[in-house]
């Protein structure tokens, strides 16, 4: 949906409330879940009518579709600072990126989308409008703009390092420690760090990938 579909929408204050619902959506959504945050209470964080919300959003479907899109948005733009961020002197540059990312799943942008991907196992609906996202993200990861963080070339050993990292982290970052949380996240958040080091040592010889 943009401008050229909507046009009596388009004024600078229209689209500012159109951020504002958006805003509230993806909030909602990492808060209390995709299913929990309905129409009704996205409108009432976004301080709107229900009769405002529905010129704006007059179904679910326009309402996801909108904020599957602005979440996506603020997601890159999280990415991209973070890529851009300096390395700290003496460290690591995969261990950086490690951190950087982990930090980003917890961001309420990367919350939300986690919580829609979890919600599109059982929505059609949810699923469809999804999956350009998710492909969108995970091919951007290995552009030229995110090398800095992704520490992924063309190489398969360095794709492998890269979706190593990527998935453990978000896997640890949905996952339910039920004790010892701090103590366990720190050392799966350290072996995770010396197992993409290992993959993206220069040489020939790789004990994870030989």
């Amino acid at each position: 949906m943009d401008a050229r579909t909507y046009p009596a929408k388009a004024t600078p204050k229209s689209l500012r409330t159109r951020a504002r619902i958006l805003d509230a959506a993806m909030k909602l959504f990492a808060e209390i879940g995709y299913h929990a945050a309905t129409n009704g209470l996205i409108a009432d964080a976004a301080k709107l009518t229900r009769g405002a919300m529905l010129y704006h959003f007059a179904t679910r479907e326009e309402l996801v579709e909108a904020a599957i899109a602005h979440i996506e948005v603020v997601r890159v733009r999280l990415f991209e600072e973070a890529a851009q961020a300096s390395t700290a002197p003496g460290q690591d540059a995969s261990e950086a990126a490690i951190d950087a990312y982990w930090a980003l799943l917890h961001e309420p942008a990367f919350i939300a989308f986690a919580e829609l991907e979890a919600a599109a196992r059982t929505e059609p609906m949810l699923r469809a409008r999804l999956s350009a996202a998710q492909a969108a993200f995970d091919r951007a990861q290995v552009g030229d703009r995110f090398g800095a963080l992704a520490q992924a070339g063309a190489d398969p050993r360095f794709q492998t390092s890269r979706d190593l990292g990527r998935f453990l982290l978000e896997g640890l970052a949905r996952g339910g420690l039920t004790y010892d949380q701090v103590q366990r996240r720190e050392r799966l958040l350290a072996v995770v760090k010396r197992a993409v080091r290992m993959l993206n040592r220069k040489g020939d010889v790789h004990d994870l990938w030989d």
